[in-house]
This record gives structure tokens, C-alpha cells and sequence, in this order.
């Protein structure tokens, strides 16, 4: 898929996605050595787009498991079609039960959930298992079987074998701690936020129309707004979203006043605006 890892981050980059050397020397290896990635890090800061540039850069089809307190296996896996059954059951009244239930229990009657879709798809895919630190350890421990050897085995059916194996990415926003039975089958990665000068760099790609003296001062000025204690600091989709902002109200130049206006688009708790808004008279105040 990827010659080198100096042939990853050309082939990201032409689907908006600016990756560091780290990122694409983990991008290469999980290819090579057919290892899924475990991407952890804070909200926003380019996990879930990770996966989908490597769909993109690839060709290969995204197949995206969102995870979800409450996510089981019927809705991970497979279910079967209950009512499908229900019906063929009705039809088939007064034959022997043997016969009816190896009838039922067909691939007629399943349905596919995301990480068998992954495991059955005859072209390799990415597989996107979204926000993995969000399910219990149960479900976590369900998705064992397909990481290591991706397979998925159904009573009624039996074992069900990759056609063939898909590029496996899984995000985490470090909400939990995730088994050391997942992690040891993955590649980790720590996606962080980025420098000032990546950051500038991503606003530049990411928002066309942008000077670049303004990406550099936003990128500047979000840097100080995180390393402030905040709530919930702002991440890098918030500062594209903020640079948007700009542009659209013609705004060439930032100042305290245009910053105050626009503050709750980048940052998403009423704390943290008025924190950063006071910080902001003080400043005008002892300069």
C-alpha cells in the first residue's frame, strides 16, 4: 500500500491531511507488519480524519464503527433478522424443528454489522472502530477475536474468516483505560496538539483564502489559549472553525474586541470565554 514512510505523507497530504514523520512511520509499519493502530489523543485534533486519509490515500472504502455506551454485539457484529425469521417460521408451520432451524439460521437471515462487513468485504477496507474508550470492557473484549486474528465466529454458522484483511484504526480519547489485552495487539500512536507552526501550516491547507500572517497569529493565540486551564481547550478542528469565522466576517487583522466577539466558536464552555475574556482586559490593562 505505502512504499516507504516518506511515501505516506504525499499521499495524505492529497487528501488534506498534513501528517508529521511520526505519524506516517506508524501509518507505514501498521501496513507492513498488518497491525491495527490505536490512535489516542484529545477531541479534535485529527484522529478519526487519520483513518479516513488513509481510505482515501488507499482507495479502499471507509466501513466506521462509532462507539457508544451501551454499544453490544448486535449492533458491533451481527444480529439476526428476527422478524424475517418470524415469518419463516409462520410459513413453515407443522415441519420439524430441525429442519426449520437450520433453515432460519442462513445467511439469508443475518444481518451485518460493521466489524463483520470489515471482516466479510472481498476488497480490503479501513476500518474505523470511533471512540473505542466510550463501550464497556465487555464489548471491548468481543473485539479481541477480529483484531488479533480477524475472524468472527457465529454459533449457528460457525467461523468466518477475513477475505481479506483490513487496515484497522481505532481512536480513543483516553476517557477510560483501554485493556492491556487491546493495546497489545495494536500500534500505539499519540496524536497531540500540534506546534504553532503545524498548526499555521494546517490552517493554510485546511482554510482556503487564509494570509498567512493571520494563521499565524491565530495559531499563536490558540496556543496560549491552551496552555491556560481551562475546561475543555480549544482543539484544532475549533481553530480551523475559528479561522473560518474570520474570513467570513472579513476580519484581516485580530484585536481584543474581534477576539471577545468571536470567542464561543472557539472555545464551547461560557467558564472558559469569560476566563480567557479577562485575561484578555487584563492584558490590555498592564500593557
Amino acid at each position: 500500500m505505502f512504499e516507504s514512510p516518506h511515501s505516506v505523507r504525499p499521499a495524505l497530504a492529497t487528501q488534506g491531511y498534513l501528517a508529521d514523520d511520526r505519524i506516517a512511520q506508524v501509518v507505514f509499519l501498521a501496513d507492513r507488519l498488518d497491525k491495527p493502530v490505536l490512535v489516542e489523543g484529545p477531541a479534535g485534533v485529527g484522529k478519526t480524519e487519520l483513518a479516513k486519509a488513509v481510505a482515501g490515500a488507499t482507495g479502499r472504502r471507509l466501513i466506521r464503527l462509532q462507539c457508544y455506551e451501551g454499544l453490544d454485539e448486535s449492533k458491533a457484529l451481527y444480529e439476526w433478522n428476527y422478524r424475517k425469521q418470524l415469518l419463516r417460521l409462520q410459513a413453515d408451520q407443522g415441519r420439524e424443528w430441525s429442519e426449520i432451524e437450520a433453515d432460519i439460521f442462513a445467511e439469508d437471515f443475518l444481518l451485518t454489522r460493521p466489524l463483520l462487513a470489515a471482516i466479510r468485504s472481498p476488497e480490503p477496507v479501513v476500518l474505523l472502530i470511533d471512540e473505542v474508550d466510550r463501550v464497556e470492557v465487555e464489548t471491548e473484549a468481543l473485539m479481541l477475536e477480529v483484531l488479533s486474528d480477524f475472524q468472527v465466529s457465529i454459533p449457528e454458522l460457525g467461523t468466518i474468516a477475513a477475505s481479506s484483511q483490513p487496515s484497522v484504526y481505532l481512536t480513543s480519547n483516553n476517557t477510560r483505560e483501554l485493556s492491556e489485552a487491546l493495546k497489545r495487539r495494536c500500534l500505539f500512536l499519540h496524536i497531540g496538539y500540534p506546534s504553532i507552526e503545524r498548526e499555521r501550516e494546517i490552517l493554510l491547507t485546511r482554510v482556503p483564502g487564509l494570509a498567512e500572517a493571520l494563521a499565524d497569529r491565530i495559531s499563536r493565540f490558540v496556543a496560549g489559549v491552551r496552555s491556560q486551564s481551562l475546561r475543555k481547550p480549544p482543539s484544532v478542528s475549533e481553530s480551523v472553525d475559528w479561522a473560518r469565522t474570520l474570513l467570513a466576517l472579513g476580519m484581516a487583522e485580530i484585536d481584543g474586541s474581534v477576539i471577545t466577539d468571536t470567542l464561543h466558536v472557539l472555545l464551547k464552555h461560557q467558564a472558559d470565554i469569560e476566563r480567557v475574556a479577562d485575561g484578555l482586559v487584563e492584558g490590555t490593562a498592564a500593557g
